[in-house]
């Protein structure tokens, strides 16, 4: 029987945690990692109805991709997650910005599923590792990849027209608009995360970038499914579930 120390050894070599960004906090957040798991869910946000989902389907362990501790914490009361997780006897493995820069994690999936065709990591200051790069399957205008884009991920997606038409595109799921600087000053026609301000389409649009932002949920959620399957694969006799989520908000 597979026990929490299994998956964790798993991910870390497939989605090495050493490769997370310093202010991040991934990795085994809570639990034994000498527990048995029969059942394990996978998720993007451990939220109180993942957990709830995860104690009434039986699940010990819950993997998911932002993680349930971040910042550091004075307290642990009743009623935050963590004290939830440990009161139901779940563990935690989160897999953050080291699955957004791994071959095969987030933004290779992102990639995938768009259509986007000769993907390569784009180094960036900042980070070498995150960001994809490549060119779309047909040149399309600014409105016509905003209606391919929502068509695909299946939320609501803002951007940017400079009115020449978009051949090369690179993407980062999430919040990724800061590295905008280093996409603009690579001549690239496009690019599409998940979240960016109004500030961030004024400067795009200023220096010639078609920015799309198409969600932060849309864009990172497509690893989940993908995740659950590769541990599907791994761990053939444990039942690995996906928790069914949706974006926190609600938009009109």
């Amino acid at each position: 029987m597979a026990k929490v120390k299994d998956f964790y050894n798993f991910l870390n070599e497939a989605f090495p945690f050493s490769m997370q960004e310093s202010w991040d906090n991934s990795g085994f957040l809570a639990g034994d990692p000498e527990k048995e798991v029969t059942r394990a869910a996978v998720v993007l946000d451990i939220t109180s109805e993942a957990i709830e989902y995860a104690r009434q389907t039986g699940a010990q362990l819950i993997i998911s991709h932002h993680p349930v501790i971040f910042r550091p914490q004075k307290t642990f009361l009743k009623g935050s997650l963590a004290y939830q997780l440990a009161s139901n006897d779940i563990s935690a493995i989160c897999s953050h910005t080291c699955l957004d820069c791994a071959d095969g994690g987030v933004n290779d999936v992102l990639a995938q599923i768009l259509g986007i065709e000769n993907v390569e990591v784009f180094p960036c200051e900042d980070n070498e590792h995150m960001v994809r790069a490549g060119v779309l399957p047909e040149p399309m205008t600014a409105g016509e990849l905003a209606a391919y884009i929502k068509e695909i991920l299946g939320g609501p997606v803002r951007y940017c027209d400079t009115g020449k038409t978009i051949e090369s595109v690179a993407l980062c799921g999430g919040s990724a608009a800061g590295f905008s600087k280093d996409i603009i000053n690579a001549g690239i026609d496009a690019f599409i995360t998940g979240e960016a301000n109004h500030h961030n389409f004024i400067d795009a649009k200023e220096a010639g970038l078609n920015l799309f932002a198409a969600g932060h949920f849309e864009t990172e959620n497509p690893v989940i499914p993908m995740l659950a399957n590769k541990l599907r694969l791994e761990f053939e006799d444990i039942d690995i579930i996906v928790i069914p989520q949706s974006p926190p908000f609600i938009t009109e």
